[in-house]
Order: structure tokens, then sequence, then C-alpha cells
């Protein structure tokens, strides 16, 4: 064979640091097919290799590249040509193979491709170049069960590393399945075997996986799985609850067994186990509220629990879990006999029996929130007799103080899922509410008097324990509101306990948890009715190290910050557009509000909630009312009281440990320097989203939007034509600014002067509604920031000013007692 030789470069990429996941974007990037060649030695760290006619050449590993996405078996077909060549001269013949475009890789063993060679009735052309689609037909049924691809936009670390493993040790080293990658390694199962079962519910694929992975091919792994995996003729069939469930198709069962290695180790197989709750569908996994407890917030916690109830208390209290899952937060329990777990799911028990978790607890299936529950909210066991006689007993002993009676701790991670939130209330127009949470049976029936917490799954649990065991001590895991949240006040009228101790640990700690809130896990005696005034606790970063102390405090509401400022009522007679943006009229139906104006109104101040949390989202200044209301309407009677109530709600970042800090009402006279200071804060934040516009839709007519927010005569900012209203300017007359104000005030001057003398292009005029001389601070920021590729403009100068404003206000906000030290 006739080798045109380049030279041998030496690469030096292993030695500088270089991101394992950067193959994608070089491969973007890349124009020719040298470029692509190029980007996978880089991403390979290959140190001595030679562009031949075989593309790349290693004594490890050939690889056959293509500028162009190809099929990899006409790759592997044209990379078979130049091993048939030097097969013949009895040159080195690698132990694998590679293919590459810009899309994906394929790697293969030579061995298993070397049969194709042997085949006399192949007739192979004279050169590589003339490899085509017939002979690669040819080739198909000897190679296509041996090669694995890789798709680059999902699989390109398992690709890198096996590669590099194939050029180190001269084998494919799968990918081993562990607690770090078992989500990853799921979804993929899911879309590459999963999605080929017919008629399988997604809600049963984590037993189907676990049944795969707990299993080396020829035998399972793990016996008693909820499912079985079984082999017809070396092809695989899935068993669960008496139904088998074949693959359309074995290409992706191959290719994800060629990239992962099983069954995971010995070590990992019960902990994964534990984890099937992290891997149910995202939906049934949030209505469920279904969100596994780690196991060292559960060591932390029954340390706890020893630090409150005494060493032994496992001794001599009986431990009801009726949320448990998969048990997680039993296993470090010592005395199983006293255990009771139950759980929603009966597939929850088979993985714990499975995996002989909590064994000597008793275990059992049960619907803690709609079994046993009468049609007038009362608790009968005999209407499912799932509860354990042991336990009724126990119950009854406790609560009527028998003589010798073991006490009652009810030991639970709840689940988390509410009817409505601020996230699901208003949607676009889509209603997502959970509607279901509500509508349990012992919600509907059983929750009189607890108000908004009737809504949530949580709550759910704590209102039926205090009234099936209200004489039990309960340690659960949840979120503060049920302790500071003004929604909760009705729930705290009913639901009294002596609070005995506890911690918050960062919600990070939990997977699959978005955001960043404090977790707690709080120790309660219900028998010690008790108000619920402030509670002390240990902070826990999300390693569960302790890293200091916080107060949670519960306020009264008319010491709230929401309920300080006036309220104008609506006229109900002049209408308003409803907004859901700066210039966005509302899209959605249901529970519409903003429709109607307030006399003598210059706009709508959006104020939900009354902790950080809320306040960080909802904290918005618009020229109409609100799509979805939680605000009230500005005039010139509070308009002060919104400027200061906006930027305190502004002002302070919300952090995992304040998240649920409530805003308090001023502890003291206010100074007119911290109020006029607010309100130039205010007009020149991003979240003043008042605007001037023409020519929005909504309800089958055209409306128009004033703005009165602008701070600036016409003549000081150069604008093309006359404002609608002066109100502003007419307002801060009277008031005067501090140095710091001014500052903000001159140079958000220059930026508006700076807008007013641009043209900006027909996409930016559209998008913010250009449209008016009296457009809004949104609007003049957002078009200079829009059009940054014609020009770019300085906003340097007035961040610097804002921030020295900011810096001046920010403790004045502590100061003046709007949130608590």
């Amino acid at each position: 064979m006739q080798i045109v030789t380049a030279e041998i470069r030496k690469c030096d990429h292993d030695t500088e640091p270089h991101s394992i996941m950067s193959l994608k974007a070089d491969l973007l990037k890349a124009k020719t097919e040298e470029d692509v060649k190029d980007a996978y030695i880089k991403a390979l760290g290959l140190k001595s290799y030679n562009k031949t006619l075989v593309d790349i050449r290693t004594d490890e590993i050939w690889f056959e590249a293509k500028g162009a996405s190809t099929p990899p078996v006409m790759m592997f077909t044209q990379l078979l040509f130049y091993v048939r060549a030097a097969r013949k001269l009895g040159e080195h013949i690698p132990p694998f193979l590679c293919v590459i475009d810009r899309e994906k890789a394929a790697l293969m063993e030579t061995e298993k491709a070397l049969p194709i060679l042997d085949d006399k009735q192949i007739a192979w052309p004279k050169s590589g170049s003339k490899v085509d689609k017939a002979l690669a037909a040819q080739a198909a049924p000897y190679i296509e069960t041996h090669f694995v691809v890789y798709d680059l936009e999902n699989h390109e670390k398992e690709f890198l590393q096996a590669a590099k493993s194939a050029i180190k040790a001269g084998k494919i080293i799968r990918t081993p399945i562990t607690p770090d990658n078992l989500r990853q390694v799921f979804d993929k199962w899911v879309e590459m075997i999963g999605d080929e079962l017919e008629g399988v519910s997604p809600s049963d694929y984590a037993l189907l996986f676990f049944a795969d992975i707990m299993h080396d091919g020829k035998k399972a792994a793990m016996r008693d799985l909820p499912a079985k995996l079984l082999h017809d003729d070396d092809k695989p069939v899935f068993l669960l609850n008496g139904k088998s469930y074949e693959l359309n198709s074995l290409r992706g069962y191959r290719n994800f067994w060629a990239i992962y290695h099983r069954p995971p180790e010995e070590e990992y197989r019960q902990y994964l186990l534990e984890r099937r709750d992290s891997l149910l569908p995202l939906d049934e996994r949030t209505f469920k509220g279904a969100y596994y407890t780690p196991l060292h917030v559960v060591d932390k916690s029954y340390e706890e629990l020893s630090a409150i109830l005494g060493k032994n208390w496992q001794q001599r209290y009986i431990v009801w879990d009726m949320c448990c899952g998969v048990g997680n937060l039993e296993v470090k329990h010592s005395n199983y006999r006293n255990v009771f777990m139950s759980t929603l799911d009966q597939a929850d028990i088979d993985v714990m029996r499975a995996s002989q978790t909590c064994v000597g607890a008793n275990i059992f299936q049960y619907d803690y929130l709609n079994d046993d529950i009468s049609e007038f909210g009362t608790i009968d066991y005999t209407l499912s007799e799932k509860v354990p006689p042991e336990l009724r007993a126990a119950i009854a002993d406790a609560n009527a103080r028998k003589k010798g009676a073991k006490k009652i701790l009810v030991l639970i991670n709840p689940p988390y899922a509410e009817a409505t939130s601020s996230d699901n209330a208003v949607s676009q127009g889509v209603d997502r509410s959970k509607k279901g949470v509500s509508r349990s049976k012992f919600a509907v029936a059983g929750m009189d008097g607890y108000g908004k917490a009737s809504n949530e799954l949580f709550t759910q649990f704590l209102a039926r324990a205090h009234r099936e065991i209200p004489k039990a001590t309960v340690a659960t895991f949840g979120t503060l509101k049920y302790v500071n949240s003004q929604a909760f006040e009705e729930f705290r009228s009913v639901w009294r306990a002596k609070y005995l101790g506890g911690f918050v640990v960062h919600s990070r700690a939990f997977d699959g948890l978005k955001g960043d809130f404090p977790i707690g896990f709080l120790v309660w005696d219900m028998a010690k009715p008790a108000d619920i005034d402030e509670i002390y606790t240990e902070v826990l970063d999300r390693d569960a190290n302790l890293i200091g102390e916080k107060t949670f405090e519960n306020v009264e509401t008319d010491k709230l910050l929401t309920t300080w400022a006036e309220r104008p009522p609506t006229n109900k007679l002049i209408p308003a557009i409803p907004l859901k943006g700066a210039v966005e009229p509302a899209t959605t139906s249901a529970d519409l509000r903003g429709t109607k104006w307030s006399d003598g109104a210059i706009g709508w101040f959006n104020c939900a909630g009354n902790d950080l949390q809320q306040a960080a989202k909802l904290t918005m200044i618009l020229s109409s009312g609100f799509g979805s209301g939680r605000g009230f309407f500005i005039n010139e009677d509070n308009l002060w009281k919104v400027a200061v109530m906006f930027a305190v709600r502004r002002l302070i970042k919300p952090t995992w440990l304040n998240d649920r800090d409530q805003f308090l009402q001023p502890s003291q006279s206010l100074s007119e320097s911290f109020k006029s200071d607010c309100l130039i804060w205010t007009l020149f934040n991003n979240s003043n989203l008042a605007a001037g516009a023409d020519g929005l839709k909504w309800g089958g007519e055209n409306w128009s939007l004033v703005n009165h927010f602008i701070p600036f005569t016409e003549a000081e900012v150069g604008a093309k034509g006359r404002f609608d209203s002066n109100f502003m300017i007419r307002y801060i007359a009277k008031l005067k600014f501090s140095a710091e104000a001014k500052a903000v005030l001159n140079e958000g001057r220059k930026l508006w002067k700076h807008y007013s003398s641009m043209n900006f292009g027909r996409t930016i005029r559209e998008e913010y509604k250009l449209n008016r001389p009296d457009v809004g601070w949104y609007q003049v920021r957002r078009a200079l920031e829009a059009n940054a590729h014609n020009e770019v403009t300085d906003f340097g100068p007035f961040k610097t000013s804002y921030a020295a404003l900011s810096e001046k206000l920010l403790p004045q906000v502590y100061d003046f007692g709007f949130l608590p030290e």
C-alpha cells in the first residue's frame, strides 16, 4: 500500500487545561475537514500521530474523518479498506477503529470487523476514495452490531472517555454507574431503551431501569426486584406486574450497554435503589413531592433528635413515617421493631424489600391523605384495614396517656406540592394549578379552619397527624412557610405546638429542588399547645456543616410592610389594559385582574408577598393594572410610601437563608433624605417598568399607556415631542436631594438625552413600542442596550452613581427596622 506520510507532529494538549466538553463547540467552528480532524486531535489530546491516507493514525487507533455528516457504516467501510491493505502488507493494525464527523463519532474493535476481509464475495475497489454505498451495504451485516455510535450533543463526554481509554489501555472501558451520574444514565436509558418498550408507562421506567442495570447480562445481581430482566435467545425481555415488554429495536440497547458498565459496584447498589424517587417523571415527582433526603442530612437529624429527646429515644418512642418513600429517613434507626413505615407507592415497598432496607420494621402501603377518611373528616381505620393493629393500639394508648405506653414520634419528610403558587397561579393563560393536591379527602373534609394551608401537601400531613395523634411529637422536614408566612396565619391558629428545637439546611442539599432557600428540620411537641412566635435554629450548609444560627419570627399582619401604604380602590368604571410586562398586555384569562382604573392613579405597584423570596420576583411598577393583581394603584398621596417600599423590597438581595424573612413596617420616623433617595432609586431601577406606548392590542381594541414617571422635562432630554404628563417634574420640585441622588439624576439625564438623539431600527422600535415621546426608563435602557451592534452606550458612569446611592440606602433598611438584623 502506498502511503503518503505527513510530518509527524507533537500535541501538547495533555499538558494544558482542557474542558472535556469543548469538542462540540470546536466542531461548530470548523470550516473544513482538516478543522474537524484538528478538533478531535485537540479534544483527545493525542501526543503523536500522523496524517496519511488514514486521516488520523496512531499506534492504538485509526480515524476516518468527514467534514459533513456521514453514515458510520460508510466511514467504517472506507477505513476497513486501509485495514485490508495494511493487513496484506503485514503492517501494524490498530486494536481500534474510529469514525468521526461534526455531529457524531463511533468506535469499534478492529478484530470484530476482520471476518469481512475474508469474504471472497466482496469486491474491494482499488482506492479508498472509490468506496461507495453499495460496498457499505455489503459490509453492514458484518459490522453494524459491533460499533458504538456517540451522539456528541448528548454523549461527548462518554465518547472522549472511551476513546482515551482505548488509546491508553487497548480496550474500551465502559462508564460505571454511580450515585453521581445516576440521573444522567437514567435519562439516556429512557432515550435509548425505555422509549423502545411498547406500552410501558413512564412512571414504570425507573423499575425497569433498575432491573436492567442490576443485571450482568446473564444473571441478576440483586434478587426480588419489582421488575425482572429475562432473555429469549439473547434478546432482552422485561417483566413487570405480570406483563412482559420487548424492545422494538436492539440497536439502542446494544449501544447503551457498550457505553456503560453493569452492574454497578456492590457498594453503590442499595444506595442507587434508594434513589428511585429522583427518577420519577418530573410532573409525577413534582405532584407527589418526592424529594430524597440525603443521608448526611439524615445523620444530622438523628443527632438533633438525640439532643432533644434523649440518647435512648429510639427505645422509648414508636416511630411512624407515613411518607417513607424508600426508607432513607429510617436507615439510621437502630431499633426497627419500634418503626412503622407507610408509603403511597407499592413499588417503594418492593424496592425496600429487594434491597433489604429497614428489615424488621413494619412497612405497609397507605395513602395517608385519602385512606381511612370519612365523609365527615373523621379517621376510621376500619375503612381500609391497612394500618397494623400494633400501630393502632400504640396510637390509642399514647392518646389516652396509658401508663407504660410508648410515646409516638411522627418522623417525616412530607411531600411538597401546592394547589396554587406564584409560579402556577397565573401562567400566560395556562392553568397549571395542582388541583388534585387540595382535593385529597382529608383536605376536603378535615381541614376547615386551616385556610390556605389546606392547599399544600406538607401541611395536610401535619394537620392529620395533629388530629390523629394529638399527644405525639413531630419531627419534620419542610420549608419555613408554616412558621412565619402571613398566608399561614389560620393554620398556626389551629396547629399549635411547643417548639423543641431544630436546624435549617441549604435546599441544595436535596437533589431535585430548585432555588436557594432553607429547609428546616424542626421538632414539635403537640401535647403542649403553644403559639408559634419565633423559633431559634442552627444553620447548616449544603454539606450539613454548622455555619451559624438563625431566628425565624412570626410577625402579626398589621406590622407587615405590605399593609403599610394606603391602597386606593378601583372606581369600577374606567377601563384599563391589564399588563404582564412593561408594554405587554396580559394573555391569561384565568383570574384576570387590572382591568379597571383608580381615580387619580399614575400607575400600579406590584408587591406580591411580604418576604424576600417574593420581593425579588414580584416587585415592579407598571403604567397600568397588572394582570394578576397582588398590588395596588399609585397616586400622589401614596407615592412616597410606594417608593420606600419598592426600594426596601429590592435593595436587599435574597440569600438561601434570608429567603423567608418578612419585611416590617418602619420602627421609627423616616428622614426626608431617605424618602427622596428611595424615590430616585426607584425611578431608575430596572424593575420600574413604567412606559409610554401606543397601539397595544387587548380585548379587540387599541390601547395607549401614558408615562407619569419621567423626572425630566422635554427640553432637558431633547425629546422629539411633548410628554402627556409632567406629574413627576411637579412632584420632585418640592423635594431636596442628596448628592448621591443628584448624581443618579444627572447620569440618567445623559442617557435619556442620548436615547433622544438616536434613530433606532424597526425591530427595536417595535419590540419596545418606541412610538411616543414619553417612553419610560425601561424603554430607554433596553433600546440602548439592544442597539449595541450599531453603537455601544457607556452605562459605566450611571452604574457607578447608582451603586453609590444603593450603598447609602442599604444599611438604612435595617436602621429603620424594615428587616430584623
